[in-house]
C-alpha cells in the first residue's frame, strides 16, 4: 500500500493548469525539528486524512506527498508605476485535498 493511500491524500494542484507565468514549481524551505502543537483530528477525518500518519515532517512541508508537486503562485500588478510579476508572499502550495460531497 502506498503512503498516499494510508494517509488519505487525494491531492490535486489545479493552479498548475494555469499558464506557466502564474506559478513556479518550488519546494518548501526545510524546517529544523518541526513539532505538531495542535492537530484537529475531527477535521482530518472530514477531509479523509488519517491523523496517525500526519507527522510533523508532512505538516511542515519537510516531506512532500507522492502525488503532488509544490508550487509558488505569482502576483501580478502595478507597483511604483510599473507592471510587475512577483511571488505572492504566501507559503508554498502543496496541493488541494479533494473530498467526496
Amino acid at each position: 500500500m502506498n503512503t498516499n493511500h494510508k494517509m488519505g491524500w487525494n491531492l490535486r494542484n489545479t493552479y498548475k493548469t494555469l499558464p506557466g507565468i502564474m506559478f513556479s514549481e518550488r519546494l518548501p524551505t526545510p524546517v529544523k525539528k518541526p513539532n505538531t502543537i495542535l492537530l484537529n483530528k475531527n477535521l482530518c477525518k472530514m477531509l479523509g486524512l488519517n491523523p496517525t500518519y500526519l507527522t510533523p515532517d508532512y505538516l511542515s512541508g519537510n516531506t512532500i506527498p507522492e502525488s503532488t508537486t509544490p508550487i509558488a503562485q505569482a502576483y501580478a500588478g502595478h507597483q511604483f508605476g510599473h507592471f510587475t510579476i512577483l511571488g505572492d508572499g504566501r507559503a508554498i502550495l502543496i496541493g488541494e485535498q479533494l473530498v467526496d460531497d
